[in-house]
């Protein structure tokens, strides 16, 4: 990690200047090393789509409003990036190697005025430090919208489709899913091919929503899992997860942490159960009946265990859900109906903006990576350090699964499969609007009001306390058995309600 940050640096010190990606809605630079190959590519978070300095004209939201998914807020898809790098353990779905930098360099875009007290035009042949996520270029031949997918390894496929399901990947297009040719297939047929997933920045959300994965329809997804991917599977351990997250990511929000733990016990439960890949994405997706979207079977059975918990409330002691402490973490909360113009200021993790050369980012402690280890302008430096203490710890150990006393009789989910295509009373339906303002320095800015489609959140986890969300563990895990059959029902049975398609945000 620290050479791939240290060859970068060397390439800047001796003239080698990076180059702007001119693909996609967010500012991306391809940085490179003394000889001229391209080594990382670098996203600034304060570029990303909607983001106060996004170089394409997609502005119009302050950073720590919802972005381009509602419940991944802009200018933070970069701690996310590598998230999903820390996640892969042992390398099991080939993610790059992504970390968090603090970078120097006159490349970057600061819009007009962004940052400036009077209105006049900023210098920018200045160097500007900001914070960005840094992943290694991996050379490789084309992406998966490029190329048909019989030639794709069923291995690779189950290994990238289990990370996405881990992580609550939002966004897997074929276009960050990345092909590499490695030769001839078995007696000289086909090819052989890899896949390299990336592009994690919308990926664990802090609320469900409706996932995108390109994958569910391949064949490869509907064979069965094999010994080796159900043995880690099996070893997933979600509360050390949420554990060293909070150790390496101080920043990450605990709802984001909370649908980590979701996801994952969910895979867990329905590998053991025996289903395969695509049967455990098709039960994340949404669908669709006419005009009417309606919430997966995995936000039904959330559902039902937050109602049996709330029925149940007056055995748990008044608690603060997680979203209480992100309050004081910005003032932008994910399902605010107030569509007000006022300013607001800025969330903690995103005030750094755009910084001079000299100035320090007074909310990440980076540690400078440098062959000399000395600090210069131009320096990389690699992700933070600080120890973090989460005032909303999940339990030692996911609960068991509980005896229940009470009768399951009137929840009407257990045991009616046809409950999974019910929908959800127009009153329960939350939907957020926010209007933002384009930049009126930047000619052809689209404001985000206008490119953004209004998106449903059925279920939250982050208004729950520490024994409520424990109590709510325990109650979906009760109820996924009875899911796993009414799903294996289901297969077996007439067509399916279809699923929601075209929902990637590909950029």
């Amino acid at each position: 990690m620290k050479q791939l940050a240290k060859d970068v640096i060397k390439a800047i010190r001796n003239g080698v200047d990076p180059v702007a990606v001119n693909s996609g809605m967010g500012g991306a630079y391809y940085f490179k090393n003394i000889w001229g190959e391209r080594v990382a590519i670098v996203k600034p978070t304060d570029e990303e789509p909607f983001a106060p300095n996004n170089p394409k004209g997609f502005v119009g939201k302050a950073l720590g409003q919802p972005g381009l998914k509602r419940s991944v807020r802009v200018g933070e898809t970069g701690f996310r990036e590598v998230a999903a790098y820390l996640l892969d353990y042992d390398h099991f779905a080939n993610v790059p190697l992504t970390m968090l930098v603090k970078i120097t360099h006159t490349v970057f875009n600061v819009n007009d005025c962004v940052g400036c007290k009077s209105k006049v035009f900023c210098n920018k042949s200045e160097a500007v430090s900001k914070i960005a996520s840094l992943q290694q270029f991996i050379p490789h031949d084309f992406d998966a919208s490029d190329h048909g997918t019989s030639s794709f390894p069923v291995s690779a496929v189950h290994r990238i489709g289990i990370l996405d399901i881990r992580i609550f990947n939002t966004d897997r297009h074929a276009g960050n899913l990345l092909v590499r040719k490695l030769g001839p297939g078995a007696d000289n047929f086909g090819e052989q091919t890899q896949l390299i997933p990336i592009d994690h920045g919308l990926c664990l959300p802090e609320c469900l929503e409706d996932p995108y994965f390109e994958w569910i329809h391949w064949p490869q997804a509907s064979v069965p899992f094999s010994e080796e991917e159900l043995d880690y599977i099996a070893r997933l351990d979600p509360v050390k997860d949420a554990e060293m997250l909070r150790m390496e990511l101080p920043m990450i929000r605990e709802a984001c942490i909370r649908v980590l733990v979701l996801s994952t016990i969910f895979l867990k439960e329905a590998a053991t159960f025996g289903l395969c890949l695509s049967e455990i994405g098709e039960m994340m997706s949404r669908l669709f009946t006419g005009k009417e979207e309606e919430p997966s079977e995995l936000e039904l059975l959330c559902m039902e265990a937050r109602k049996w918990v709330e029925e149940r409330e007056f055995f748990l002691p008044d608690e603060a859900g997680v979203e209480d402490d992100d309050d004081d973490f910005t003032q932008f909360p994910l399902d605010s109906e107030d569509d007000s113009d006022d300013a607001f200021e800025l969330p903690a993790f995103s005030k750094f903006g755009s910084m001079k050369a000299s100035s320090r980012n007074p909310l990440s402690k980076l540690d400078e990576c440098d062959e000399e280890d000395e600090e210069d302008e131009d320096d990389a430096c690699t992700t933070g350090e600080d120890a973090y203490t989460s005032t909303n710890e999940l339990p030692q150990k996911i609960p068991s699964i509980s005896k229940l006393s009470s009768s399951m009789k009137g929840l009407g989910f257990v045991g009616k499969s046809k409950a999974y295509h019910t929908g959800i009373p127009k009153g329960k339906v939350c939907k957020t609007n926010y209007r933002g303002k384009a930049s009126e320095h930047q000619s052809g800015s689209r404001s985000a009001n206008e490119l953004l489609p209004p998106s449903t959140s059925f279920v939250k986890v982050s208004d729950m306390g520490p024994r409520e969300w424990s109590a709510f563990l325990d109650m979906f895990q009760e109820l996924l058995p009875n899911a796993f059959r009414a799903r294996k029902h289901t297969t077996g049975g007439g067509p399916r309600p279809m699923l929601r398609l075209g929902t990637s945000c590909q950029f």
